[in-house]
């Protein structure tokens, strides 16, 4: 298991008020009924706060999946 997939699973959990998601590194939207436009933008606040990191615009385009955003925290924490 990667070293912040528990963090952001609390976060997925909270963002769409459901204790029983779970993801993967290929978990996309597609995957989660709940998530829209909307809701990937509270993931993406919720995600900042819980990590205190930021997530640029730019950021936000490369994301294709949770394993890209799990690789995006891992770079704005380790480097």
């Amino acid at each position: 298991m990667e070293k912040y997939h528990k963090q952001l699973t609390q976060v997925f959990r909270n963002v769409f008020q459901n204790n029983a998601i779970e993801i993967t590194r290929s978990t996309t939207a597609a995957d989660i009924d709940q998530w829209d436009s909307i809701t990937h933008l509270d993931l993406i606040t919720a995600t900042e706060e819980s990590f205190s990191i930021e997530i640029t615009g730019f950021d936000v385009m490369g994301l294709k999946n949770v394993g890209d955003l799990l690789d995006l925290i891992t770079r704005k924490l380790e480097d």
